[in-house]
């Protein structure tokens, strides 16, 4: 199989690498500067960008795209000329080759849930996004489907909890506090492209939460990082208490009010398995590395 990974970058670049051992892998990057990652993958590197349907052309006929292109932690309008506008751009463009891709996954977010006061969410549990940019999300999950099945394309969703591994452990947040109660769902990097993996190989499912074992409480989270990495505890606030802070944007008001827990039922069910069950197994790397530095 001939997989195209438009967007080729933190999450991308492990997927190239896990599917490297079996298909052949096109990593693409709107930024010649991040060609050289993508190589060193083992991956064929191409420059191009998702809402350039003329620089689309460089990439050649594939069996299978992943859509993970990021809009750059930018804000809604961003998001939407990615994920909307770069989406459908890419479905069109792959649509009326002479050789159409049979699949397309697109990376999507757990933030389209919305608030569900902390209760268990899973791929049955109806959208209910709270911001501009998790509506974007919402939008680009239809087109990804709705679109793609248009041009005979099977068109699936794998939706990213909160990713963290090597280079995003961001141990201080933690370390140091204060921390915000609430729940954190969370997949390591290596199982966020696992399960983009297992959709191109081993399922036709429509939608997979990707997601651990465990959804934890952040204090709780905190207080076993700290323990484990031979620190005090850090200091903690209450929903209240960061709420009352007048300098609170709006969007990071909605953040702190959403709460719900991530099940990967589903994906466990049809027999994907997590190299980092949880967050005890996927923190261990750096917590080793944060010991052996002091």
């Amino acid at each position: 199989m001939r997989v195209g990974i438009l967007g080729c970058g933190y999450v991308g670049l492990e997927l190239a690498r896990q599917l490297g051992r079996e298909h052949d892998v096109i990593g693409v990057r709107r930024s010649g500067d991040g060609l050289a990652a993508v190589e060193e993958t083992g991956a064929d590197a191409i420059e191009a960008d998702v809402t350039d349907p003329g620089s689309l052309g460089a990439i050649p006929d594939v069996d299978a795209l992943v859509f993970s292109a990021s809009s750059g932690g930018r804000g809604a309008a961003a998001a939407e000329r990615v994920y909307v506008d770069g989406l459908r751009t890419v479905i069109e463009t792959f649509g009326e080759r002479d050789s159409v891709p049979d699949r397309l996954v697109y990376t999507s977010s757990t933030g389209v849930y919305g608030d569900h006061g902390g209760d268990w969410v899973d791929e049955e549990t109806p959208l209910s996004p709270t911001t501009d940019k998790t509506r974007v999300l919402a939008e680009a999950e239809r087109i990804a489907r709705e679109l793609a099945q248009e041009y005979g394309i099977d068109g699936s969703v794998a939706r990213f909890a909160g990713l963290y591994g090597p280079g995003r452990y961001r141990l201080d947040r933690y370390l140091n506090g204060p921390v915000t109660e609430g729940y954190l769902n969370m997949i390591h990097r290596d199982d966020a492209a696992g399960i983009v993996r297992f959709l191109l190989e081993s399922t036709d499912e429509k939608l997979l939460l990707a997601v651990d074992d465990e959804p934890v409480d952040k204090w709780t989270f905190a207080d076993w990082l700290a323990d484990e990495c031979g620190v005090e505890r850090p200091p903690k606030r209450t929903k209240a208490d960061r709420l009352d802070d007048e300098g609170l944007t709006d969007a990071a008001r909605r953040r702190i009010l959403t709460s719900k827990r991530c099940s990967n039922e589903r994906v466990r069910g049809l027999g994907y398995r997590f190299a980092y069950p949880t967050y005890r197994e996927g923190y261990r790397a750096a917590i080793d590395a944060y010991r052996s530095d002091r």
